[in-house]
C-alpha cells in the first residue's frame, strides 16, 4: 500500500501538483534504505536535496580591502595631472609673443593683387567641382534611360 502511495505522489510531483508535506514524504522515502527497485532511478533527485541542505560554506571572507588606498592614489594622480595641465597652458599662453595685425596690408594695390590670387585659387577649385558634376549628369541620364521612370 505504501508503495502505491509513493508512486501516486511521484506522479503528482512530476506534474507539479504536490504539497510540501507530500514532497517531504518523498524525500524521506528516497533517503531510506528500502527503496523499490523500479524507483531507484529517482533516488538521486531527492537525496541531492537533503545533501545540499547539509552543505555549509567554509571559505573565509576577507573583511578589509585595500580599495581606499587605491582611491587615494588615484585622486592624487588626477590632481597632479590637472595642475600640470593648467600650469603648461598658462606658461605657453603668457610666453607667446604678441602678434598683432596678422594679414593686414596697408598698400591698397598689394592688397588687391593678394585678394585676386586668393579668389583665383578658390575659382579653380570650384571649377574642378563643376567639371565633376558633368559626369554625374551623364550617369543620371544613362540611369534614366535604363530604368525609364
Amino acid at each position: 500500500m505504501a508503495l502505491d502511495r509513493i508512486e501516486k505522489i511521484l506522479e503528482k510531483y512530476f506534474e507539479a501538483q504536490t504539497s510540501i508535506a507530500e514532497e517531504k514524504e518523498l524525500k524521506d522515502y528516497f533517503n531510506s534504505p528500502d527503496v523499490a527497485q523500479h524507483l531507484e532511478q529517482y533516488k538521486p533527485m531527492f537525496v541531492y536535496a537533503v545533501q545540499a541542505k547539509q552543505e555549509q560554506f567554509t571559505a573565509t571572507i576577507p573583511l578589509k580591502t585595500n580599495k581606499r588606498k587605491s582611491v587615494v592614489w588615484l585622486s592624487v594622480a588626477a590632481s597632479v595631472a590637472v595642475l600640470l595641465g593648467v600650469g603648461l597652458f598658462t606658461f605657453n599662453h603668457y610666453n607667446q609673443p604678441e602678434q598683432e595685425n596678422l594679414g593686414t596690408i596697408n598698400d591698397p594695390e598689394i592688397a588687391f593683387r593678394e585678394t585676386q590670387k586668393a579668389l583665383a585659387m578658390i575659382s579653380e577649385s570650384v571649377n574642378k567641382g563643376i567639371g565633376s558634376m558633368g559626369y554625374l549628369n551623364e550617369y543620371e541620364q544613362s540611369k534614366n534611360k535604363i530604368f525609364k521612370k
